[in-house]
């Protein structure tokens, strides 16, 4: 059984991993944005919760895991003091924005599809929910940092599709008995890879078939407004 393999403390330090690396990754951007601390502290908590407060509603845990656990708000403080006081120069801190955004995408990824299936999701649906707790807070992040999603620009390296190998390893593992710890970090691994690669790659998901124009929509003229 699949509640044999994770037990609920398993399961509750994959979530706090997960949300760590997050909030890394949202502190980290913030400083690169010149954000004052309670800015830093605020993008870094909406990063590390926001997949997993819309995970947790779309399944019905209610009240969410982030109003219930005092570790999941705290954890992203933690983040956020380290950020504030050890964080490199602004303008190396790019790399480690990628490399911890890359590593909470994994580990979202693989928690978010698990909890999914606990609550009873089939396993198309728990890999969907999967990949949503995975970039659901790089989204919110983007958004509040003044930044098109990258989850939506056509020219940003891939960000999804290792989300979804990820989530759809960790189904496909659930599908024949073979769920463990041992596969369910070699899924969290792969995605982290997986996107490692798109992003030292540059791989990029195609555009629309036959597509005329080959400018990119910031060299578009803009529409007159009323």
């Amino acid at each position: 059984m699949l509640q044999e393999l994770f037990t609920p403390s398993v399961q509750h330090a994959l979530d706090l991993a997960g949300i760590f690396v997050f909030a890394i990754s949202g502190a980290l951007l913030a400083v690169r944005k010149n954000f004052d601390v309670f800015g830093i502290a605020v993008l870094a908590e909406v990063t590390a919760l926001g997949g997993g407060l819309f995970r947790d509603l779309v399944i019905g845990a209610v009240p969410p895991a982030a109003f219930t656990d005092l570790g999941y708000f705290v954890m992203p403080l933690v983040a956020t003091v380290l950020v504030f006081f050890l964080h490199p120069q602004v303008e190396r801190t790019q790399t480690a924005v990628n490399v911890f955004d890359a590593a909470g995408l994994g580990l979202f990824c693989v928690s978010g599809t698990t909890k999914a299936y606990e609550h009873g999701l089939g396993l198309t649906f728990s890999a969907v929910l999967g990949l949503a707790t995975g970039v659901g807070g790089g989204v919110l992040r983007d958004v509040l940092a003044n930044e098109v999603p990258s989850l939506l620009r056509w020219d940003r390296d891939l960000y999804a599709v290792p989300a979804i190998v990820g989530a759809t390893m960790v189904a496909l593992c659930i599908r024949f008995d073979m769920l463990n710890p041992f596969t369910s970090g070699l899924a969290a691994l792969t995605t982290f890879v997986l996107r490692l690669l798109a992003l030292r790659f540059h791989w990029r998901a195609p555009r629309a078939w036959n597509r005329r124009s080959a400018r990119s929509e910031d060299e578009l003229p803009r529409k007159a407004t009323a």
